[in-house]
């Protein structure tokens, strides 16, 4: 059940349907970072939408009354073996993005960052994510110019029209 907003209220929906219907809904992002590298997480084959696609670090769907900060460390965790970080939070952006498959991602994304001073250690969880890497954000950027496909829509809308909130 995912917390998503209907007639103005905040009201539990099956993660599956908010999908289908693209109603408005909380979420978490979060972005690694290491000098100008930010760690990419390929997502795993099984996934119900985007499989195989490049994303940021991790992202997810809070738990009913989870604070997006602990939400955000549960997520690191459970995807990437990922414990410790000193999290800062960057703000809050909106999106909506056709995710394929007859979804829609309509999301209200707390976003936060973590700054590493060298490369850390991740042990991906396979159910979640097939890959990961430690990528320039240049040359994340002409990646995804080249071939847009290859990214999620919402890394894809984080770089183009939230990269100064993120980033700065």
């Amino acid at each position: 059940m995912i917390p998503t907003w209907m007639g103005g209220d905040l009201v539990a929906v099956e993660k599956l349907e908010v999908h289908r219907r693209g109603l408005r809904h909380k979420a978490v992002s979060v972005f690694v970072l290491c000098g100008d590298r930010v760690l990419l997480q390929r997502r795993a084959l099984g996934k119900y939408h985007t499989p195989g696609l490049w994303a940021n670090t991790c992202c997810t769907h809070p738990h009913w009354g989870e604070d997006p900060a602990d939400c955000a460390r549960r997520r690191l965790d459970e995807e990437l073996g990922i414990t410790g970080l000193r999290l800062r939070y960057r703000d809050r952006v909106e999106y909506r993005a056709d995710v394929g498959g007859g979804l829609i991602e309509h999301e209200v994304v707390d976003i936060f960052t973590a700054v590493v001073a060298s490369p850390i250690p991740v042990q991906p969880n396979p159910d979640e994510v097939m890959e990961v890497e430690w990528c320039a954000m240049e040359e994340l950027r002409a990646r995804i110019a080249a071939e847009p496909s290859r990214f999620t829509p919402w890394l894809r809308i984080y770089l183009e029209e939230h990269r100064a909130q993120i980033f700065a």
